[in-house]
């Protein structure tokens, strides 16, 4: 479940919906459950985003395998399935929201989502047990519960060389920083672009070994 956190949301467009931004399913809207601190990456940072990971792709989604460990509303999951992702696992701990993602799936009929309701630190042990790599990972944890720090070293593990992570923060991703906590938090990560909507810090690292 999302935390308590508000993302800013786009002005023409309520709360409660998001919409795909490209693909097959372009313009789609996404029914957002009504729970207190559910917060769906906003159109315009997904379209930001999504225009930095087709550029890093070259465009070229169709081998492409993606890991959503928040899944909430789903938006970065389907998103990246509309526009042709070869493979995207959704993971939602929340049963209300997990729910509404079996919906949208059956909807849209995206049988290239597999969708897990599941704690995303399990999910990550049980993917490495397996010996199982993903291509693109969308890390959208709830905010001020340590989620980022325990999960994002784990994702080294689960992923390519050289492939990247959707990061989404309270706080900047400084690789510049003296602090020696974040220098250990991006140890193995590549700062590749960054931005920032309201209070929200939203990146993309590249596995740099």
């Amino acid at each position: 479940m999302k935390p308590k956190t508000k993302k800013p949301v786009s002005p023409q467009r309520a709360a409660h919906q998001v919409r795909i931004i490209g693909g097959q399913w372009k313009r789609s809207l996404l029914s957002v459950i009504d729970a207190e601190g559910l917060r769906p990456t906003p159109d315009r940072v997904r379209e930001t985003t999504f225009n930095w990971i087709n550029h890093l792709f070259d465009a070229h989604w169709s081998p492409i395998t993606c890991l959503d460990l928040f899944a909430g509303s789903g938006a970065l999951g389907f998103e990246a399935a509309s526009r042709g992702a070869a493979q995207v696992v959704m993971v939602e701990s929340h049963t209300p929201a997990f729910k509404q993602l079996e919906q949208v799936k059956t909807k849209l009929q995206a049988n290239q989502c597999q969708l897990v309701r599941g704690d995303a630190a399990k999910v990550i042990a049980n993917v490495a047990a397996q010996g199982q790599k993903f291509d693109l990972i969308f890390l959208d944890p709830p905010f001020e519960q340590g989620w980022l720090e325990k999960i994002l070293p784990a994702c080294k593990e689960i992923i390519h060389p050289k492939s990247c992570v959707y990061v989404e923060s309270e706080f900047a991703l400084d690789p510049e920083s003296p602090e020696e906590n974040m220098q250990a938090l991006l140890s193995g990560w590549q700062l590749i672009r960054a931005d920032k909507a309201g209070s929200v810090y939203f990146h993309i690292l590249q596995r740099s070994i």
